[in-house]
C-alpha cells in the first residue's frame, strides 16, 4: 500500500510539474521531464515545487537514479520548510567557496556533494566557532586541525583558512571512508568519532544507518540528515553520499563504490584522465597495452576485476594521462585480448564461441 501510494503521487507529479534542480554551478537542469529554471519560479512557489518533487525521489529517484530513503521524507521536508530561506542566501554569497572547496575534493577523489557537510558544519562560514571550541568552515577542534596538518596557535589558526581546511579535511574524509565504506557513516563518524559508529554497529547488528541510527548520539543522526536534507535542497536530487552502502550498490552504476579506494597523489589525479567503459575488459590486458605495472593500475583503478565481471560491467577507467592515449589506441585489441583471457577461464561449454563473438566485434 505504501509503495503504491508513492507512485500514484509520483504520477500525479510527473504529469503536472518539471524537474528545477538549482545548484551552485547550474541554474537549470534538463531531463526526460519539463525543464523548469529557478528565476522563472517566486521563492514560495520554487520551495513548494522542490517539496512536492521529493516523493518523486521517494518512489522513482531523481535524474541520476538516486532514490531518497522514505525513512528521511519527512525530515528533508520539515527541513526544507524550515530553512529554504538561509540555504538560498548560503547558495547566492557562497557560489565562489562551494567552486574552490570542489576543485579540492576532486583533486582527492571525493565526491564533490561533501561540500554540502562544511554547510550544515558552519553554514560555510570561516568566523564560524562553536561552544567547545570548533572552528573554521569544518568545525575542526584545535587538536584535531593540528593532526591533520594545520598551524593552530596563537597568532595562526588555519582551522579559518578555506582552502588548507578543506584539504586536511579531505584527507580526514578520504580515511573514513576507507575505513567505513558507507557515506552516511562517515558523515556520522565526523560528528562523533569512529568509536561511537562501531558501538552503534555492535549494539543494533546492522551497519546499515537506518537501522542503527537510534544508537547513535542524537545530535550525530540528525547531522546526517540535515547532510541529505541540504543536499537535496542544493541539489534537487542525491548522490552516493545520501545513500547507504547497499543503496549504492543496488542504485549506481558500477564503478562508483569503489572509485573512492583509489591511492593516488594529488599530482597523479592531476595527470589523470577518466572515462567510462562497458564491457569485459581484463585489468592484465589493459595493464600490458598501457606499459602499466598491475600494482600501479590497481592503485588508479580498485577492484576492477571485480567490477567487469559482474552483471554491471560499468567502470570508470582513470588513468596517467599518456597511458590513456595508449588505451584509446589499442582499445579493440585489448578487449579482445581480455575476453579470451575469460574464455579460458571459462568452463562453459559455449565459451569458445562466446569469444570469437565478442573478438570479431
Amino acid at each position: 500500500m505504501y509503495n503504491k501510494r508513492f507512485l500514484l503521487l509520483a504520477i500525479t507529479l510527473i504529469v503536472a510539474s518539471g524537474w528545477a534542480s538549482p545548484s551552485a554551478s547550474s541554474d537549470t537542469t534538463t531531463s526526460g521531464k519539463k525543464t523548469v529554471s529557478p528565476t522563472t519560479l517566486s521563492t514560495h512557489d520554487e520551495e513548494n515545487h522542490f517539496y512536492n518533487e521529493l516523493f518523486l525521489d521517494a518512489s522513482v529517484g531523481g535524474n541520476n537514479g538516486v532514490r531518497l530513503n522514505p525513512k528521511a521524507l519527512s525530515f528533508v521536508q520539515d527541513y526544507m520548510k524550515e530553512n529554504w530561506d538561509e540555504l538560498q542566501s548560503i547558495r547566492s554569497w557562497g557560489r565562489p567557496y562551494f567552486t574552490l572547496i570542489e576543485k579540492i575534493l576532486t583533486e582527492y577523489d571525493l565526491p564533490r556533494e561533501l561540500k554540502y557537510l562544511a554547510v550544515i558544519e558552519s553554514n560555510l562560514k570561516s568566523s564560524a566557532v562553536s561552544r567547545v571550541g570548533a572552528k573554521g568552515p569544518w568545525q575542526l577542534m584545535p587538536q584535531t586541525a593540528r593532526d591533520l596538518g594545520l598551524k593552530v596557535n596563537r597568532s595562526v589558526d588555519e582551522r579559518k583558512n578555506y582552502a588548507k581546511s578543506t584539504r586536511a579535511v579531505s584527507l580526514y574524509l578520504r580515511d573514513l571512508y576507507n575505513e567505513l565504506g558507507d557515506w552516511l557513516l562517515v558523515i556520522a563518524a565526523y560528528n562523533c568519532g569512529t568509536a561511537n559508529v562501531y558501538h552503534a554497529i555492535h549494539r543494533s547488528g546492522s551497519r546499515n544507518f537506518w537501522d542503527l541510527q537510534y544508537y547513535l548520539p542524537a545530535e550525530s543522526r540528525l547531522h546526517v540528515k540535515k547532510f541529505i536534507a541540504t543536499q537535496y535542497t542544493f541539489e534537487g536530487q542525491g548522490s552516493v553520499t545520501t545513500l547507504t552502502r547497499q543503496e549504492a550498490t543496488e542504485q549506481l552504476s558500477g564503478s562508483a563504490m569503489f572509485i573512492f579506494h583509489r591511492n593516488l597523489t594529488a599530482e597523479e589525479l592531476d595527470h589523470s584522465q577518466t572515462i567510462n567503459i562497458t564491457g569485459k575488459y581484463c585489468s592484465s590486458a589493459v595493464a600490458r597495452y598501457t606499459l602499466l605495472d598491475s600494482a600501479t593500475f590497481a592503485r588508479y583503478n580498485p577492484d576492477f576485476d571485480k567490477i567487469m565481471t559482474s552483471t554491471n560491467d560499468s567502470y570508470d577507467l582513470k588513468l596517467p594521462a599518456d597511458k590513456m592515449d595508449l588505451f584509446m589506441a589499442n582499445k579493440y585489441d585489448i578487449l579482445r585480448e581480455s575476453v579470451e583471457m575469460l574464455a579460458r577461464t571459462d568452463s562453459g561449454p559455449d565459451a569458445d564461441t562466446m569469444a570469437g563473438r565478442l573478438a570479431a566485434k
